[in-house]
């Protein structure tokens, strides 16, 4: 199975991220979601294929020393635990 991950626009509230570092961030969810939906498979509503217009993920906890990938692994999973509530 071919999955592609298209993030248009990812919303953060409260979370202070440089603008340098936004499309890394966007990439590491991008990366991560598509992994996860590749290994573990997709809601059922989704095997047609088309668009999400919106998820919205569970709270996380947030590592002082994290950086932008390991912000976006933690989202996308946040995510892909919601997936089938989109």
């Amino acid at each position: 199975m071919n999955i592609n991950v298209h993030i248009e626009r990812l919303i953060m509230d409260g979370i202070p991220i440089p603008h340098r570092e936004r499309p890394l961030l966007q990439a590491a969810v991008e990366a991560e979601l598509a992994r996860l939906l590749t290994n573990e498979g997709l809601a059922p509503h989704l095997l047609e294929g088309g668009a999400v217009p919106r998820l919205q993920g569970s709270n996380i906890q947030l590592a002082r020393e994290g950086d932008s990938g390991q912000l976006g692994w933690q989202i996308a999973q946040s995510l892909h635990i919601h997936r089938g509530e989109g």
